[in-house]
């Protein structure tokens, strides 16, 4: 049976639109469940995702869900009428997450716009270059990437022995495990996310919008901000959102880089699982976060709709 003669035989449209669902369900939705399912589990019963959610008692049913592994993230109390909510390590945790991925994302927008403006307006003919030297870091290991930071941010590395050398500074400056060098670290390695989907929406522009704003007595700054920014804030969310979602639980960089005070989620998680051996509470942090992370997807998503509404109108 030839290819053409086997195509036809498959449901076309339906198994299109599946195979994606089907992906989903099994590498998102179920492994999401079973960790939803640990973080309700007692330590003392075993982290078994399949065990029972309920027990028969002297003919009681008794649910067994430990939701107290969510409210001691909060310090959430449940013996009063007063819930109140504490700084626990794990709220300033996330709260440092929240903080360090917005500040890469403004940064990745900042450094990462003009490139892709650029490559935008470049000949056709070369663009296909400039895209391939936006991608080749990502041909090099992710780990030797973040490792090479350290050589260069280093008491004795590459930016304080040039510095030293040119009089600059009399001693080394302290850049490595701080936050200059985990923001450094990070916006290095996600501007890729960044100006590809600005790439993408301003290539598509037309730019003889720009001439009629210059012929209007725009000035070269005013047409950029009210004709090139509008036209290009779907690519300015779409690479904010595949920039801030990842910071969010980045835990190499961090681990990496990062001084001991700069604790996020990521790390948290981890030593939860690894070093304390909590497995629902490590579960219960990360379902958190999921959570964290489902509402700028959400936000994204409705945008995109509503963008597209208008645009079909």
């Amino acid at each position: 049976m030839n290819l053409e003669k086997w195509l036809h035989l498959l449901p076309g449209k339906r198994f299109i639109i599946g195979v994606p669902y089907v992906w989903l369900l099994i590498f998102f939705v179920i492994p999401f469940l079973i960790l939803l399912r640990i973080s309700v589990t007692d330590m003392g019963n075993g982290v078994d995702p399949f065990a029972p959610l309920s027990e028969m008692i002297e003919g009681t049913l008794r649910i067994t869900l430990k939701y107290q592994n969510y409210l001691s993230i909060f310090e959430l109390t449940d013996d009063n009428d007063a819930m109140a909510l504490g700084e626990t390590i794990y709220v300033i945790a996330y709260l440092t997450s929240v903080k360090y991925a917005l500040w890469t994302t403004v940064l990745c927008l900042f450094i990462c716009y003009p490139f892709a403006y650029f490559i935008a307006r470049a000949r056709k003919s070369i663009q296909p270059a400039l895209l391939m030297m936006v991608m080749l870091p990502f041909w090099t290991s992710f780990l030797l990437r973040v490792y090479a930071w350290k050589g260069i941010l280093a008491d004795q590395g590459v930016v304080n022995n040039v510095l030293l050398w040119l009089g600059v500074i009399e001693e080394p400056l302290l850049l490595l495990y701080s936050d200059v060098s985990m923001l450094v670290g990070m916006t290095y390695v996600y501007c890729p996310f960044m100006i590809l989907p600005l790439y993408a929406t301003l290539v598509k522009m037309d730019f003889r919008l720009l001439e009629a704003a210059y012929d209007l007595g725009a000035s070269p700054w005013k047409a950029f901000w009210l004709v090139t920014v509008p036209l290009s804030k779907a690519g300015i969310i779409a690479g904010s959102m595949l920039v801030f979602i990842p910071c969010l639980g980045e835990f190499v960089i961090p681990s990496l880089l990062g001084g001991a005070e700069n604790l996020m989620i990521g790390r948290v998680v981890w030593d939860e699982m690894f070093s304390s051996n909590n497995w629902p509470r490590a579960a219960a942090l990360a379902v958190v976060m999921v959570l964290f992370i489902l509402v700028p997807m959400a936000v994204y998503t409705h945008y995109s709709a509503e963008r597209d509404a208008a645009e079909e109108d």
